[in-house]
């Protein structure tokens, strides 16, 4: 399998996804990130048109805490069980950092990003901002899980 991750400079998005990282900015600020200083926001654009939005919740006890992407799709879920999410971008910061730090989901967050696709039968791509402006574009879990587990009967 060929992984295909487009590489896109911030101004070349269109401005749907420029919305969607700029409201995962936002609320990257709210992140509860004590322990690790590393606030991470996701905002995720689900088919009915709702964009949603989430930060990281961590907790002393650190297997305990949630990423923002699990907490923005859980909440999707859970608000609005029909409508299939159909783009997250999420972004990252180190406190008192200017910059954006490279991002990518988490291996629990990328099984989690699996089962949504296969919930709706839909792939969601992925856009994840890093330094200097630099977005890189997914198009499906699989291009970040290619041996991805789908299957308890397998």
């Amino acid at each position: 399998m060929k992984t295909e991750i487009e590489e896109l400079m911030l101004d070349e998005l269109n401005s749907i996804e420029q919305n969607l990282i700029s409201r995962a900015q936002e609320i990257s600020k709210q992140a509860y990130a004590p322990y690790s200083g590393f606030h991470v926001g996701a905002a995720v654009l689900l088919e009915n048109g709702e964009i949603l939005q989430s930060s990281n919740q961590e907790n002393v006890s650190f297997p305990t805490g949630v990423c923002a992407e699990r907490l923005v799709l859980g909440y999707a879920g859970a608000n609005f069980p029909n409508s299939a999410p159909i783009m997250l971008a999420v972004v990252a910061q180190r406190g008192g950092e200017e910059t954006w730090a490279g991002v990518s989901p988490c291996g629990i967050c990328r099984q989690t990003i699996n089962e949504v696709e296969n919930r709706f039968q839909k792939s969601v791509t992925m856009l994840f901002l890093g330094p200097n402006g630099l977005v890189r574009r997914v198009k499906g879990i699989s291009q970040l899980l290619p041996l991805k587990f789908d299957d308890l009967k397998s």
